[in-house]
């Protein structure tokens, strides 16, 4: 199960770069139910995500590079490019900065997951944060891989 909040970016926290980072790629080869693939430097995931907002099922399973590139030719919609940053806040939680690359510019997301409904329901995000879009499917990386922000 996945307990997240998803929020736009009012502006990039001055450290960001310093943090561990990824670039990733990824695809849908179906958004109901969700179905992704994606290239995360070298590891290779197929995803399936349940329906829900804040709080669904996730199950990852591993591809190696071949299955990754058959599966990528037969993804609907744009190949979505991000670099995604993993931020330690407050000794806890991790939050996973995205910032969108190529048509999905200059969108930037940040998301955190938590061990529970109440956790997820009682958090205070940092100032950098904007608006909460948890429950805006606009934002879900499934949608704009439809290609509109």
């Amino acid at each position: 199960m996945e307990i997240e909040r998803k929020y736009l970016i009012r502006a990039l926290p001055d450290d960001y770069a310093s943090f561990p980072h990824k670039e990733i790629e990824q695809g849908y080869l179906s958004t109901d139910p969700v179905v992704r693939i994606r290239k995360a430097d070298d590891d290779y995931i197929l995803t399936y995500k349940g329906s829900g907002l804040m709080v669904r099922e996730e199950y990852n399973l591993p591809l190696n590079q071949d299955a990754y590139l058959h599966l990528r030719k037969k993804a609907d919609g744009i190949l979505i490019h991000k670099i995604r940053y993993k931020i330690p806040y407050q000794q806890k939680y991790t939050i996973e900065l995205d910032i969108f690359l190529d048509s999905l510019a200059p969108l930037m997301l940040a998301e955190v997951e938590f061990d529970s409904e109440d956790e997820a329901n009682n958090f205070t995000p940092p100032e950098w944060f904007s608006e909460d879009v948890t429950f805006s499917t606009k934002y879900h990386n499934s949608t704009l891989s439809k290609g509109t922000p």
